[in-house]
């Protein structure tokens, strides 16, 4: 036997409790254990194969190799076996079931960035390396997205992709026009976010693709994936849809009477994702309690209604690091969806600039700023606060709307200040360029702002905060402080995880090998934590997991 050098603490494992009748070793060949900390690590991250830590007289050693024999003691070299970490791929983890409807290999999502920081390229990159993803649609004209689901069908003709739809509060005829759009274009697959409740539109997506299989059972072309964060909302799209909703529908002869029957056969979305502390829209709600919830309200419905496929829920919100998506899965959830850090990928459709701040956020560096398509509701969202005054500045323009019922009348040094500091024109060229924008998207808001001068203002000040975003993403010069950036304090704790590797510098994070990165260190740990739960006494360091570059 080989006693590790004094200078390499021996690893040691719990004293067994009790004896066993039928003891297990492991035997093998010599050559093939290791008990230093490189090797340990080596061993655990041939993930493809099992994890085998044997007990000496005084320390363990650890092999991928060799077998188990349980006893008597067998011959040759063997030794008993004090734990096993099992293999682990990273397609094992999450929910089957999950990957079997959306035809991908792995149970994560790249969820949808808005105005297309989620970009056609990102979604093509993940798709084509089996993970499904979200196109960013929200905030784009119903021609926009047109072109990109061209680019995604003809990129991939069998999927997996999804195109977000996103409540619009504001624009319900334009919330209209991109369902309808999705439903003439053959898109099967749609993440949900933002909405406060369901809306004619949502439910005749999902239901304009029930029918019946030549075996009898109720099958749902469209898919739905709902993000969301409150229960009140999570459980009507737990629920089937309601019957007021598809009578509705029915009525106006956007489903068929057969759809309105088979309706009340099956949940309104097939997946959940449960939304904690994100960028943009959030809640900031701690995961580890929101997740639990949500299954407990999904197990709530599942026993009423009996299902034959029950939905998933998925978690979303501060998915950054190995450790987070691990937790989320022991935790149950069936798939993981990440966002904010996405946002800092080469494919993301984010300016350069926006990228290195993205690069550099600490997760103390995000705040809540009034939000551009809810901004009269006072509804905000999560964005970054370094290196921008866009939230100090939006949040002044909301100050201004509560206080004052018109643009008019708004003192005329704080009206100079808007002027000057904020728009960099006139109140009077900001409201024709809005005209212009709302004369091709929805002229009724024109109309209503005409008669309504507090609905006037909130329409000029949403000029800014939508521009805003935009501006982050095209990379406007001399507009950099204005740059809205949607981010949440997973950013900062990816930073922090990929700090000294490859990924830190953001010009190497390929969407794809940040996904791999993820869920790889994931089943590394999900490893080493099973050998720490059998008594072994592992080194601190041996659960981090640095991501190194994929060969080839």
């Amino acid at each position: 036997m080989t006693q590790p050098p004094s200078t390499i603490p021996a690893i040691q494992a719990a004293p067994r409790t009790t004896s066993s009748p039928n003891p297990i070793f492991w035997t093998g060949e010599r050559s093939e254990l290791v008990y230093d900390e490189p090797g340990i690590r080596a061993r655990l991250l041939e993930l493809d194969r099992p994890c085998y830590a044997i007990r000496m007289d005084d320390h363990l050693e650890f092999a991928n190799s060799g077998s188990i024999v349980a006893g008597p003691t067998p011959p040759g070299y063997s030794y008993p076996l004090a734990a096993i970490a099992h293999a682990m791929l990273i397609g094992d983890l999450g929910d089957p079931g999950f990957r079997r409807t959306y035809g991908v290999r792995y149970a994560y999502i790249a969820g949808s960035m808005a105005n297309a920081i989620a970009s056609v390229d990102m979604i093509i990159a993940l798709g084509r390396s089996g993970y499904l993803a979200a196109f960013g649609a929200a905030g784009l004209t119903p021609g926009r997205i047109d072109d990109a689901i061209h680019l995604l069908q003809s990129a991939l003709p069998n999927g997996p992709f999804a195109v977000n739809v996103i409540h619009n509060h504001n624009e319900p005829i334009l919330e209209r026009k991109v369902v309808e759009l999705l439903l003439q274009r053959g898109v099967r697959v749609v993440e949900s976010s933002a909405f406060l409740g369901l809306t004619d539109n949502i439910v005749q997506y999902r239901l304009a693709g029930l029918k019946v299989s030549p075996a009898g059972d109720v099958l749902a072309e469209n898919k739905l994936i709902a993000k969301l964060s409150r229960k009140e909302v999570a459980v009507k799209f737990m629920e089937p849809a309601p019957l007021k909703l598809v009578q509705q529908l029915l009525s106006e002869g956007r489903i068929t009477e057969e759809q309105a029957r088979l309706s009340q056969s099956l949940p309104l979305a097939d997946d959940v994702t449960v939304e904690a502390d994100s960028g943009g829209h959030t809640d900031n709600r701690p995961l580890i309690s929101l997740l639990p919830s949500m299954i407990a309200l999904r197990n709530e419905v599942q026993a009423k209604y009996q299902y034959r496929t029950p939905i998933r829920v998925g978690a979303a919100g501060g998915i950054a690091t190995p450790a987070a998506v691990l937790g989320a899965f022991n935790m149950g959830a069936a798939y993981v969806l990440t966002g904010s850090i996405n946002q800092a990928c080469v494919e993301a459709g984010a300016s350069d600039h926006t990228k290195k701040l993205l690069g550099k956020a600490a997760m103390t560096d995000v705040i809540m700023a009034p939000s551009a398509d809810m901004f009269e509701m006072g509804v905000k969202v999560q964005v970054l606060k370094a290196g921008t005054l866009f939230p100090m500045r939006a949040s002044k323009l909301f100050e201004l709307y509560n206080k004052y019922d018109s643009v008019e009348a708004i003192p005329p040094e704080e009206r100079e200040k808007v002027e000057q500091q904020i728009f960099r024109r006139s109140i009077d060229e900001v409201w024709a360029d809005t005209q212009k924008f709302f004369a091709e998207r929805d002229p009724e808001q024109i109309t209503r702002a005409n008669a309504n001068p507090k609905k006037k203002m909130g329409l000029i000040f949403r000029w800014y905060l939508g521009l805003s975003s935009r501006w982050s993403n095209t990379g406007e010069p001399s507009r950099e402080m204005d740059y809205q950036i949607w981010c949440g304090p997973a950013m900062g704790a990816f930073n922090d995880w990929v700090r000294g590797s490859y990924l830190e510098e953001t010009s190497n994070r390929l969407v794809t090998d940040v996904a791999f990165q993820l869920l790889n260190g994931a089943a590394y740990l999900q490893r080493a934590q099973s050998l720490r739960f059998q008594g072994v006494e592992l080194p601190q360091s041996l659960f981090h997991y640095t991501p190194t570059p994929l060969e080839g």
